[in-house]
């Protein structure tokens, strides 16, 4: 979107929040860029500057805006609805790659060279995965300083930089201000508990918290996670350790808290609780496409803003979609919580009633399926599934059509379930589930074709974003993940 500039001059003179995260506005006569609804009085069109990104801008020369802050806008949601290889580098940098193996991990990850990487991500973003990375580290940076007590020195590290004299140099690159001016200036930042980290999660609106809050505690795993005090709260395996995330829905924000055994997770742990939420989303156009369907306009008009519920953890989900199969969201409950009990690692929760983390693929190879309470067909399916996790990528970078293709060839993984992961764990905004029952009673309620086959012909004109078709329809019905327990938005 940057290249359309009389499109972007018309965002930033409009101060359109919608905007954010699609793009950055530099400002030739002040050195600074700012986000597209940035407070200030516009600049005049001819000193207007337009990059993708803010390590973009940053690169180019550019401090980040005091004001805006642009550096804490929304994700582009390009990232999380495109599949190429662009998008899933952007996906694995927001994960922590580049700082955990480096531009060798996230090229083999891909599938290519360093080369290439390098050069489809400067074509495209204006900036290379190391600048990219360097922009994510100075945001994790803000933050630690601006909410936590710890030493400068420890804050350097936790973000990634290799040196305290690395960390100094970015930051009043970036800030115009050096560590110890930006946490002068924290007067107001959400205050966390010792130990624990407080900081809000920007979103596009609008954001429908109803079926995306409800649907991760309705079907939460005892343990695992739990609703407690108006927030959803889960356990995070993490690459250092373990951690906590609390999340509480707002009209503004989703206030976060995280407990992490390990600072260096801060940043992976934002990015996994914003995909998680899909936050980063568009939902402006997602409804736009939805609403041009009679039938469908009308739950859209309802409640529009809704996202689709995904997961921390790409593994995690598949095991959980597996065990759900034909049975009702408490047997699955149930079935997912003998598992952590058997399996999981043991945690400790001081302010709630999380116990454990979800077994890790490593943790459940030694799985006797003999004793579950569950078919043979669906044994036989978690144990084919559980054998392949190890070498099957259903993490954030992964190829959404080879990852589909891996899962059919298991036994007894079918469409319901590969579309589930998919739509889920994938995070595929176009994943459908015709088959899925709650999809096939709302079909057959609102006039639409309820067989499989007809209803994804049917769902051709919801493209790319039949996840977020499958959120509406499931909405028509009165099921308990629709709901968000006791409304409660403080």
């Amino acid at each position: 979107m940057h290249e359309d500039v009389e499109r972007c001059v018309r965002a930033v003179q409009a101060k359109d929040d919608r905007f954010d995260g699609w793009f950055f506005t530099a400002v030739i006569t002040t050195g600074i860029y700012c986000r597209p609804s940035c407070p200030a009085v516009p600049p005049k069109p001819e000193n207007m500057r337009f990059y993708p990104s803010a390590a973009a801008a940053s690169e180019a020369g550019f401090r980040a805006c005091k004001r805006c802050r642009p550096d804490t806008s929304p994700g582009s949601p390009e990232w999380n609805h495109r599949a190429d290889v662009v998008a899933r580098a952007m996906r694995l940098i927001a994960d922590g790659v580049m700082d955990r193996e480096g531009l060798p991990g996230l090229a083999s990850r891909l599938g290519y060279s360093a080369r290439q990487i390098e050069r489809q991500l400067t074509a495209e973003l204006g900036a290379g995965p190391r600048s990219l990375a360097r922009a994510q580290r100075s945001q994790t940076a803000r933050v630690l300083i601006e909410t936590t007590a710890l030493p400068m020195s420890d804050i350097a590290f936790a973000a990634g930089f290799a040196s305290i004299r690395a960390f100094n140099e970015t930051v009043r690159a970036v800030f115009a201000l050096t560590p110890t001016q930006l946490r002068a200036r924290r007067a107001g930042a959400p205050a966390g508990a010792p130990g624990t980290i407080a900081l809000r999660l920007p979103f596009r609106k609008p954001l429908n918290p109803d079926n995306l809050f409800g649907h991760l505690a309705a079907t939460g795993v005892p343990g695992v996670e739990e609703w407690r005090d108006g927030a959803y709260r889960r356990t995070l395996r993490l690459p250092h350790g373990p951690g906590v995330a609390a999340l509480r829905p707002g009209p503004e924000h989703v206030a976060l808290t995280l407990t992490l055994a390990d600072h260096r997770d801060l940043g992976v742990a934002i990015a996994r609780c914003r995909r998680l939420l899909d936050l980063d989303a568009d939902p402006v156009a997602v409804d736009d496409l939805l609403r041009a369907d009679p039938v469908l306009a009308p739950l859209v008009d309802k409640a529009p803003g809704r996202r689709v519920p995904r997961t921390v953890d790409g593994a995690e989900f598949a095991v959980r979609a597996v065990l759900g199969q034909q049975v009702s969201t408490a047997a699955a409950r149930t079935l997912a919580a003998r598992l952590v009990t058997a399996h999981g690692e043991p945690v400790a929760d001081p302010s709630g009633g999380l116990t454990h983390l979800f077994p890790s693929p490593a943790a459940l190879a030694d799985l006797d399926p003999e004793r579950l309470a569950v078919p043979g067909a669906r044994r036989t399916a978690l144990t084919a599934l559980v054998a392949a996790l190890p070498g099957l990528d259903l993490g954030v970078g992964s190829d959404w059509t080879e990852a589909r293709a891996r899962l059919a060839d298991l036994p007894g993984i079918g469409p319901w379930t590969i579309e589930t992961i998919a739509m889920r764990a994938l995070g595929d905004p176009d994943a459908f589930i015709p088959g899925d029952l709650g999809v096939r009673a709302a079909a057959r309620d609102l006039g639409l074709p309820a067989t499989p086959g007809a209803l994804t012909a049917r769902s051709a004109a919801w493209r790319p974003w039949r996840a977020y078709a499958v959120q509406y329809l499931w909405a028509a019905g009165d099921h308990a993940i629709n709901h968000l327990p006791g409304k409660d938005l403080t």
